[in-house]
């Protein structure tokens, strides 16, 4: 900004309105000329910085998706053993938790890949129709097995089969699959976690995921939906901070919208409304 004002507050207001630097007349070559060279030198750093964060965002993603051959490799393994009658009664428990275990990480691996995508603007969601009550019930359906090592009720509150909602099934399927894993770990043992789902008579859905955990500060709210933003620290609880964030993300970039909110007397309710 060249201009012939001069006070802090002109300043203030140039700098506010965008401008990265400020002379006042009359201008000296000199200056003008270190002034330029100044911010040439800044430009040069922050375009070195990007590519650094662009190579490193594309080496992220290239590891984690080259984990998806080993972990889809558990897993086949882990049902192998389910069905064979080789392994001890004991043995199939510690498959059990094989397969929990890698079924968390399979969700946090496709979590950062879609998030990646999201981020970049490369990913175009595929909507279509989809039974609300049927995607509610599958989910539901493959958390069981991980609910009952903690000894937790799954119940489910959702609307007759028939209705459809217009989402995007895959990116849906792994925002409902966050929620409930978040719901699980951290709620306590021989509790139970409520899946509500109903369609809007202005059209669209909303859904309610509600737990009996240890609830969410109202300093917490303002920022849970933040990427590495971890609330309460369990022991023995893995928290990466981006399951909330891709939630979040993935809602939005469907035209909707998440709220948190403490459930009574105790416990958390994360609430999401999709568009018609």
């Amino acid at each position: 900004m060249v201009t012939s004002l001069n006070s802090k507050e002109d300043l203030a207001k140039c700098l506010n309105a965008g401008a990265n630097d400020f002379l006042t007349k009359p201008v000296s070559s000199q200056e003008l000329c270190a002034r330029v060279s100044s911010m040439l030198r800044i430009k040069q750093q922050y375009d070195d910085l990007q590519r650094l964060l662009q190579l490193r965002e594309d080496m992220v993603s290239m590891i984690v998706h080259d984990l998806r051959n080993p972990l889809s490799s558990i897993l086949l393994a882990t049902e192998l053993l389910r069905i064979t009658n080789e392994v001890t009664e004991s043995g199939q428990k510690k498959v059990d938790k094989i397969e929990v275990a890698a079924h968390q990480l399979q969700l946090q691996i496709d979590s950062l890949l879609f998030m990646a995508k999201l981020e970049s603007g490369k990913m175009l969601l595929t909507l279509s129709e989809i039974d609300l009550c049927a995607l509610c019930t599958s989910a539901l359906e493959d958390f069981e097995a991980v609910a009952a090592q903690k000894s937790i009720t799954l119940i489910s509150q959702l609307p007759e089969p028939g209705g459809s909602v217009r989402v995007d099934a895959n990116i849906f399927r792994r925002v409902l699959d966050n929620l409930l894993s978040n719901s699980i770990k951290f709620s306590p043992s021989k509790h139970k976690i409520v899946l509500q789902a109903h369609y809007l008579e202005t059209g669209g859905a909303m859904i309610r995921v509600i737990d009996q955990g240890p609830g969410v500060s109202e300093e917490l709210k303002r920022h849970i939906f933040e990427k590495y933003e971890i609330g309460t620290l369990m022991n023995g609880v893995s928290q990466t901070g981006l399951g909330l964030a891709f939630v979040k993300m993935a809602i939005e970039t469907h035209g909707g919208t998440i709220d948190v909110e403490n459930n009574k007397p105790s416990g958390t309710t994360f609430t999401l409304e999709i568009p018609g």
